[in-house]
C-alpha cells in the first residue's frame, strides 16, 4: 500500500487535543476538512471506528508505521529509517497539520488499537486544483477484512464533495498486486509509469505506477 508520510512533505488535516489543564483536554480542527467519525462492521464481525487522529494518538502512530513499513517492501521507506523520529516531532507534525485546510488523515480503530490510516490532499494553485492525491496502509493483521475498501470510500466521498475535484491520484510499486487489485475495485486505473522509481536494499530497481480515478 501507499505510505502516509510523516516527513512533512504530504500534509494532513488532524483533529488536535490540547491539554487545557491536568483533568480536562479539548479537542479540536480550526480551519480543516473534517471528517465525523463513524463504526463500521468488519468481515469477521468486530466494530472499527474510523475519526481524525488525536495528538494523543503520536506514539502509536509512530509504532505503526514502524510495523507496517517492515511488513511488506512496498512502502516508501524501511522501518529503520524512521528510528530518528521522537514523540515530540510527531505530537508537532500534528499540532502543526491540523489547521491545514488542503488534506484529511483518518485512522481506524480496531478493539482500541490503530489497524490502519489514510489521506486525501487536495493540490492548490489554478492548474493544479481538481486534482487530488490519495494514500493508504493497513497492518498485516488486517489485511482482507474490508478496511481498505471502507477507508476508500470515505475518501472518495470527501473528495466528490469538494468544489472543483475531477480526480484522484495514487502511486504504487512494481509487485504489489494486492494493492492494485483494491485501487482498481475502487475505480482506478493505471496511467504511467516511473521506471526504476525505487531501488531496494538488494540493489535492485522497481517501477512506480500512477493510478487515477475520474470523477
Amino acid at each position: 500500500m501507499t505510505e502516509i508520510l510523516r516527513d512533512g512533505k504530504i500534509n494532513r488535516s488532524i483533529r488536535i487535543c490540547l491539554e487545557v489543564n491536568q483533568s480536562e483536554k479539548r479537542c479540536f480542527w480550526g480551519k480543516t476538512v473534517v471528517f465525523k467519525e463513524i463504526t463500521f462492521e468488519l468481515k469477521d464481525g468486530r466494530e472499527a471506528l474510523l475519526r481524525s487522529p488525536c495528538e494523543d494518538d503520536a506514539e502509536e502512530l509512530l509504532q505503526f508505521i514502524v510495523k507496517t513499513s517492515g511488513e511488506t517492501d512496498y512502502l516508501m521507506k524501511y522501518p529503520e529509517e524512521f528510528a530518528s523520529l521522537t514523540l515530540e516531532q510527531e505530537k508537532s507534525f500534528i499540532r502543526e497539520k491540523c489547521l491545514g485546510q488542503n488534506e484529511l488523515m483518518i485512522v481506524c480503530f480496531v478493539d482500541g488499537r490503530i489497524a490502519g490510516n489514510c489521506q486525501i490532499t487536495f493540490r492548490s494553485g489554478i492548474k493544479y486544483r481538481h486534482r487530488a492525491s490519495v494514500a493508504i496502509a493497513i497492518l498485516q493483521e488486517y489485511w482482507n477484512l474490508g478496511i481498505g475498501t471502507r477507508m476508500f470510500e470515505e475518501l472518495i466521498q470527501t473528495a466528490k464533495k469538494r468544489d472543483g475535484i475531477r480526480q484522484i491520484e495514487l502511486e504504487f510499486i512494481e509487485g504489489n498486486s494486492r494493492a492494485r487489485g483494491l485501487y482498481e475495485k475502487m475505480g482506478f486505473r493505471i496511467t504511467g509509469v516511473r521506471p526504476d522509481a525505487a531501488q531496494r536494499k538488494d540493489g535492485t530497481f522497481a517501477n512506480e505506477y500512477m493510478m487515477m480515478k475520474r470523477l
